[in-house]
């Protein structure tokens, strides 16, 4: 089974899920990575960050595998901004025909997971969503534990 797991991280908590998971099994990994990202720190981070995602907007990502079509499992990795996936997965989802997949999906959180799942879900039809896991804030709470759930996580779906 060729997999992908397909993220976005801002402070670094999404990527070691990410890397944990690519650690677990033999697969590619990508990165979205905006061409303007938000702040990292402070109050302006969680200004931009939701506005973006209320706006629903589509920033402009640096060059991405969007070749989709060579995998039989894509994994989809984002922190939780205003109850949802980061709105370069916006970009990624209104240039890419995802279907026929089967999908996974995680996230990393500080309050909780708000309706991240459930908006995935609706972009996602048409794939089969095999399993969804969030992971809170990973790197402050025990990041090797956490990095142990995930690749426990991921090995149920790799046969």
């Amino acid at each position: 089974m060729k997999a992908l797991v397909i993220y976005y991280s801002l402070e670094g908590n999404t990527k070691m899920i990410a890397d944990a998971i690519k650690e677990e099994i033999d697969c590619d990994i990508a990165r979205l990575i905006p061409r303007k990202d938000i702040p990292k720190k402070g109050f302006l981070k969680y200004f931009f960050g939701g506005k973006q995602v209320l706006l629903r907007q589509k920033p402009k990502l640096k060059s991405f595998n969007n070749n989709f079509e060579a995998y039989d499992l894509i994994i989809f990795g984002s922190p939780v901004w205003a109850g949802s996936y980061v709105p370069a997965f916006n970009t990624l989802f209104s240039q890419a025909n995802i279907i026929n997949k089967k999908i996974a999906l995680f996230c990393t959180y500080r309050g909780n997971e708000g309706k991240i799942f459930k908006r995935f879900n609706n972009k996602l039809i048409g794939n089969e969503i095999i399993g969804q896991i969030g992971f809170v804030s990973p790197l402050e709470n025990n990041a090797v534990k956490n990095s142990n759930k995930a690749k426990q996580w991921i090995r149920q779906f790799i046969k």
